[in-house]
C-alpha cells in the first residue's frame, strides 16, 4: 500500500518515539489518514500512536477538534493557522506528546490563484514545547503524489519535534 521508503521510515520514527517513551497524534485533511496509516502499518504501532483525527471538511475541523470558527473563515481551511490548531487540538484530545496536522489541496480540483493544487500547510505541536509549521507547494503531481509527499513532509517535521535526524 504504502512505498517501501516511507514504510522503512515509519518503522524508525515508531522505534525513536518509542525509545523516548514519547506518544503521536495525527490530524489529517488532505492526507485523509495516511500519516496515521502509514505509521500503523507498522506492527507494535500501537504502543507510539495514540489516534488520528481525520477532519476533511471545515465542519468536522470545528465540531471534532475545536477549530475556531474565525480562523477557518479569516484564513481559509488551507492555512498555516488552520493546520497549528489542528495539531493543538490533536495534541490536547489525543492524549499525546506530540501531534502532527496536515491541510491542503492534493488536487486536481480545489485550487484557485492564491491556493494552488500541490499547496500543504503542516504543523507540528510538542507538549511544554514549542509548535512548528511547513508550508510545502510540491506542484500538480497529481492527488496520490502530493498526498504521500505530504506524509514525508509529516514525518520530517516528526523527526524535528524530537530533534533527531530521519
Amino acid at each position: 500500500m504504502f512505498p517501501a521508503p516511507l514504510l522503512e521510515q515509519a518503522h524508525r520514527l515508531l522505534a525513536a518515539y518509542r525509545a523516548r517513551g514519547l506518544k503521536i497524534a495525527t490530524a489529517e485533511s488532505c492526507t485523509g489518514g495516511l500519516i496515521a496509516g502509514a505509521l500503523t502499518e507498522i506492527t507494535g504501532a500501537s504502543d507510539v500512536v495514540t489516534c488520528g483525527f481525520v477532519t476533511y471538511s471545515n465542519a468536522a475541523k470545528e465540531a471534532v477538534l475545536g477549530v475556531p470558527h474565525h480562523v477557518l473563515v479569516a484564513d481559509g481551511a488551507v492555512s498555516a493557522s488552520v493546520a497549528r490548531a489542528m495539531a493543538a487540538a490533536a495534541l490536547a484530545r489525543g492524549s499525546a506528546d506530540v501531534a502532527v496536522a496536515t491541510t491542503g489541496i492534493a488536487g486536481p480540483g480545489g485550487a484557485s490563484a492564491d491556493k494552488p493544487v500541490g499547496l500543504i500547510y503542516l504543523a507540528v505541536a510538542v507538549r511544554g514545547g514549542p509548535a512548528r509549521d511547513l508550508e510545502c507547494r510540491f506542484g500538480n503531481l497529481g492527488r496520490a503524489a502530493v498526498r504521500l509527499k505530504a506524509v514525508e513532509a509529516a514525518f520530517s517535521l516528526l523527526w524535528q519535534a524530537i530533534g533527531a535526524p530521519p
